[in-house]
């Protein structure tokens, strides 16, 4: 089955890429600002941009739009794959593999049940601590 939203999936995750990328052209200049510092409401740090996906996908769940939380869900899925697991010599996959896998099933067991929602949206409390918890694991590698 396809969903008209379907066609807005590309060109939103080339936004999300190319806002990582700058992000992480951008850390280089970072190194000398205060760790956690914010800018546009995004973490200046590694895993800032993926923790921005993640608090916009549970407001659009919290408001009840489940359909946009699942397609950011798979927006973040993709830039995360695509930036952390195969994205050269400083992904964390290559740099803390034991720490990508936790992450990677923190991020999962967040968004697969909002991805899988089937017209019966998914237990609220156990989407707020999936979420939370994947916050938590994203913090051991900013």
């Amino acid at each position: 089955m396809t969903y008209p939203s379907q066609g807005m999936i590309r060109p939103l995750i080339a936004l999300v890429f190319a806002f990582l990328t700058a992000c992480a052209a951008a850390v280089p200049a970072l190194a000398q600002e205060k760790k956690g510092a914010q800018q546009n409401g995004v973490d200046n740090t590694k895993m800032g941009a993926y923790r921005a996906l993640a608090q916009h996908i549970y407001s659009d769940f919290q408001k009840g739009d489940v359909a946009a939380a699942a397609e950011m869900a798979r927006v973040l899925e993709r830039v995360w794959d695509k930036a952390e697991e195969y994205g050269g010599d400083t992904a964390l996959a290559k740099t803390n593999r034991q720490l990508f896998d936790e992450i990677d099933k923190a991020m999962d067991q967040f968004i697969t049940p909002i991805t899988d929602a089937k017209g019966k949206p998914p237990d609220p409390a156990k989407v707020k601590a999936a979420y939370n918890a994947y916050l938590e694991k994203l913090k051991l590698a900013d």
